[in-house]
């Protein structure tokens, strides 16, 4: 049987509790037996063998009814631990003072002089090489194991980044984790009088010292960030840091998550890419939201996408008189149903139906039936790829569905209909965000309307972290899988922000609207794609290029490389909050966009890909295809 089988065989069988007790009887006899021998200085002559035997007797009867007492004996020895050395100073303890008191006792009423006149100073030296023998072995086993099964470990080396109470904290977990040998290489701190010192035996490094010291040197290794109060602008910045040079980052639980001020070592996180692509947190005027919403039919399109669904969790804190729920994906919107199901306010009445918003009969009846206050336009097909080859349905759903709607929410007086649009719309270089940009456009005509009340308003911005279709969830399944990751192009770079930081936007945008605006998102910094997955590679503990393949596999039909939040003829103008703008958007009349429109739907009944794509070229002169097989449309436009 090899080491390794053994370890696995026996690590949960535990030495018998009476075979503990044999041991430490043995101890017993062995201290008094030393303790005898340097009380007489080892002169055997004087010692008295039968007196001697009766007294041993005595004492070894008394520590073993101390030891039953106190079950001192019943401990696991590979976890002792203070307490279980606390336990037998009171067993061995109990058992000198009883074995005091009681010969002191019977001497005294029986006369038994040679057996129980114990020498007090006999009793001393045996309490004290008693207890640390039983101590001292037991401590000593548990070193032993832990060294033999260490062996057959995976050894980490840790930094922890902060050397105040919560790195100290995380220290102890580390070093009291049975599952994984972590080896504590140093705290990283900024504090400058603490830089070089050392704090229970552990050194305290400067950032710079740490990178030339452990990083490259030490595979495998982690950086965990224990400061709870760091900013996340902070936070990216370390972790970043340490990301592009292969290092594993982690991170502690918020403290409202702490257990009676401790966190456990299951609690302790690999960093979400979502943190290091994040902003600081967002601060909403929730009671204007409230205002707004509360007591409204809210309907949402798109209900049970990426989108849809995370406004409609939204909406529920400010507690609309009606939540109606549309969507053509049966599948996602019963899950979204089970989801809300219990907590949904017992004031809120949640309708969920399947409709296609292109299909006019059925949105009318929803219309009629529920008559909305306020509406969330999400739906839109949005895969780039997929709508290249598949026009049809990307006019059918993003700009007749939309005409549509727009049309209902004016017929019945509808206050506010919000359309969540894209980046892709602007300078479009592919069919999805040329419909998104067409449907723009006719929702902004509408405003022109005379005696129309509804205030049509739009909302854009770029990518949102694990959406369906991103990129996040797509490199988690690659790396999962064991690559390889799929980047389009080295250069590629896009704006990122959260789903729920994008549907927080929303809702401030549709209390600000009065119309006709379109307005604009900070998408804070563009990322490239590449360093994201490899960002990704190694929050997953592995390594680019070793572990996981990056293959680059080239634009795809329609993509390109940079996304613009405003075309070349827009500006934008400020609003009250920082992070929301409103582009100055040129917006043809209602009139010609009626007809555009007519045209394409006719056009979808009698017309060709081609033909469908060039009149969406004519109505919107600055899509120019990319990588695609429309770009034959631009160059026969150009000539």
């Amino acid at each position: 049987m090899t080491k390794s089988s053994f370890i696995r065989k026996y690590s949960n069988r535990f030495l018998s509790r009476w075979l503990v007790l044999v041991f430490d009887s043995l101890i017993v006899i062995f201290s008094f037996s030393i303790a005898t021998l340097l009380r007489m200085n080892f002169q055997l002559m004087e010692i008295d063998f039968s007196v001697f035997a009766s007294q041993l007797i005595f004492v070894l009867g008394l520590r073993l009814l101390a030891f039953l007492y106190f079950q001192s004996y019943a401990g696991i020895i590979r976890h002792t631990s203070i307490e279980d050395a606390i336990l037998i100073l009171k067993a061995v303890f109990a058992g000198s003072f009883g074995a005091v008191m009681v010969s002191a006792v019977i001497r005294n009423t029986l006369g038994f002089e040679h057996v129980f006149n114990l020498s007090a100073s006999i009793l001393i030296i045996d309490f004290f090489i008693c207890l640390f023998w039983m101590v001292i072995l037991r401590f000593f086993v548990k070193s032993f194991y832990e060294s033999f099964v260490n062996q057959f470990k995976p050894t980490i080396g840790v930094l922890i980044y902060g050397a105040g109470y919560t790195g100290m904290l995380t220290k102890n977990v580390f070093q009291t984790d049975r599952s994984t040998n972590y080896k504590i290489l140093g705290f990283i701190d900024d504090n400058e009088s603490k830089i070089g010192k050392t704090i229970e035996g552990i050194k305290v490094y400067s950032l710079p010292e740490v990178l030339d010291k452990f990083v490259g040197s030490n595979d495998g290794m982690e950086v965990i960030m224990a400061i709870n109060n760091m900013s996340a602008k902070s936070k990216r910045k370390i972790s970043d840091i340490f990301l592009d040079r292969g290092v594993v980052v982690k991170a502690l639980p918020p403290v409202d998550k702490w257990v009676e001020g401790e966190f456990a070592m299951n609690q302790i996180h690999n960093v979400k890419i979502e943190d290091l692509l994040g902003r600081e947190v967002i601060q909403m005027n929730n009671k204007r939201i409230g205002e707004e919403i509360s007591g409204k039919v809210i309907l949402v399109t798109g209900a049970a996408g990426s989108i849809g669904s995370e406004i409609v969790r939204q909406l529920i804190a400010y507690f609309p008189a009606k939540l109606v729920l549309v969507d053509q994906a049966e599948s996602a919107l019963y899950d979204l149903e089970y989801e809300l199901a219990g907590k949904v306010p017992t004031n809120v009445q949640l309708i969920v139906n399947v409709a296609d918003v292109s299909d006019t009969r059925r949105v009318s009846k929803i219309f009629k039936n529920h008559r909305p206050d306020i509406i969330f336009h999400a739906a839109a097909y949005k895969h780039v790829p997929l709508m290249e080859n598949n026009p049809y349905e990307a006019i059918k759903t993003n700009v007749i569905g939309t005409r549509i709607l727009s049309e209902l929410a004016a017929e019945v007086g509808v206050e506010k209909f919000v359309m969540v649009s894209t980046d892709k719309a602007v300078n479009p270089t592919n069919v999805m965000g040329a419909t998104k940009r067409l449907a723009e456009m006719y929702t902004q005509s509408m405003n022109q309307l005379e005696g129309v009340k509804t205030k049509f308003i739009a909302t854009r911005f770029g990518n949102v972290l694990g959406s369906n279709g991103s990129v996040i969830p797509l490199f988690k399944k690659q790396i999962e899988r064991g690559g390889p990751v799929t980047v389009t192009h080295p250069e590629i770079t896009r704006y990122f922000m959260t789903i729920p930081e994008a549907c927080e936007l929303v809702l401030e945008a549709a209390t600000m609207g009065q119309g006709g605006e379109v307005f604009v998102f900070d998408m804070g910094e563009s990322v490239k794609i590449i360093d994201l997955a490899k960002k990704m590679i190694t929050l997953s503990g592995l390594r680019v290029d070793k572990d996981i393949e990056i293959r680059y596999t080239g634009l795809r039909p329609g993509e390109k490389l940079y996304e613009e939040l405003l075309n070349n003829d827009e500006n934008t103008l400020p609003t009250h909050h920082p992070k929301i703008l409103i582009a100055e958007v040129n917006t043809p009349s209602y009139a010609y966009m009626e007809v555009a429109t007519n045209d394409l739907n006719h056009l979808l009944s009698s017309g060709t890909n081609n033909s469908i794509v060039a009149k969406i070229k004519e109505i919107i002169p600055e899509y120019k295809s990319n990588n695609s097989v429309f770009e034959t449309l631009d160059k026969k436009s150009s000539k």
